[in-house]
């Protein structure tokens, strides 16, 4: 009996240490990457937005991908396409500083509309729309559901048909119950940042981490507890999402830009950018041969020109 005791005292001591050390983790990263942009309350939900370029230019949504916010678009890309757009760029639910949406997590549609409402707040009712990975399936979501409130459409690297491989590992233990009680908080607690600067290398193959990135995107970020969960959850339910939606595709009539890598071994072309560029009436892909997931660090100019064709179709530019 005294035995058990002393075993149930110290997993209580390690549970309330780990609590501690998760919440301090928190603190810094909140204290290192504080919100870089404004704080809106869009349909009773915390919204975190920033706004950069001329008032006058065409409006330009960017919205970021999994296990990210959007200061990973504030690196390279949103800078240099904000000396011809108002770019708006917006944190998704739970990850950066916008809050939950809704208490089972938050579908691509949810998002998709979240976000198209929090673009109008801003003045911006009919933007070219951008999305990357992750977000790009939220973008392909606006496109169908807020036809309306779209002028052009540029998935990038973004998962577009359903697929055949299964959940991984981490994501299916950190989206289950048992996984976000007790394992997130562990991971919360006790993994260094390294553990996601060394995650980006496999992100960013073949092409190497920009010098700096890290610094700027702020891993500590990614392993906040609400985060960690939120992006399981998501990813957990993406495929499903997308299977419903991808019947939908074909209704999209903006146009429609797409860039994908040819050695993108996250969201493969053959499966998701091939197709999307068959099934959407006039879509274009630009295949960029032997770049990887990451084009919005490793193919900036290329990402910026298919932007520019979206917004002359759209008459929104002269033609490049």
């Amino acid at each position: 009996m005294k035995t058990l005791l002393v075993i149930l005292s110290l997993i209580a001591l390690f549970a309330a240490l780990t609590m501690w050390r998760a919440a301090r983790h928190e603190a810094r990263a909140v204290a290192s990457f504080p919100p870089s942009g404004q704080l809106m309350e869009i349909d009773g939900v915390q919204v975190h937005a920033r706004v950069l370029g001329d008032a006058d230019n065409p409006d330009l949504v960017l919205i970021h991908g999994s296990n990210g916010n959007l200061r990973d678009l504030t690196f390279t890309l949103a800078p240099m396409l904000a000396e011809r757009y108002r770019v708006i760029l917006i944190d998704r639910p739970r990850l950066g500083y916008t809050h939950r949406l809704g208490e089972a997590g938050a579908t691509i549609t949810e998002q998709a509309t979240l976000l198209q409402k929090t673009a109008a707040a801003l003045g911006a009712e009919k933007p070219i729309v951008l999305g990357h990975s992750y977000g790009g399936a939220v973008a392909l979501a606006w496109a169908v559901h807020h036809p309306e409130h779209i002028a052009g459409l540029v998935p990038v690297a973004s998962p577009a048909f359903p697929w055949d491989a299964p959940l991984s590992l981490f994501y299916r233990v950190t989206s289950s119950w048992w996984g976000s009680t007790f394992v997130v908080p562990l991971i919360t607690a006790w993994a260094p940042d390294s553990v996601v600067e060394n995650a980006l290398k496999g992100v960013f193959d073949p092409q190497a981490v920009p010098e700096g990135y890290a610094d700027h995107f702020g891993p500590a970020l990614t392993l906040r507890r609400m985060t960690l969960r939120a992006n399981a959850r998501q990813r957990a339910g993406l495929k499903q999402e997308i299977t419903v939606l991808h019947d939908m595709l074909g209704e999209i009539d903006v146009p429609v830009e797409i860039v994908h890598g040819t050695a993108d071994t996250t969201v493969g072309l053959s499966i998701h950018a091939a197709p999307l560029e068959e099934r959407v009436p006039g879509a274009h892909l630009a295949r960029l041969e032997g770049k990887g997931h990451m084009l919005q660090h490793v193919a900036p100019e290329a990402i910026a020109a298919a932007v520019d064709r979206a917004a002359a179709r759209a008459g929104l530019r002269p033609a490049p």
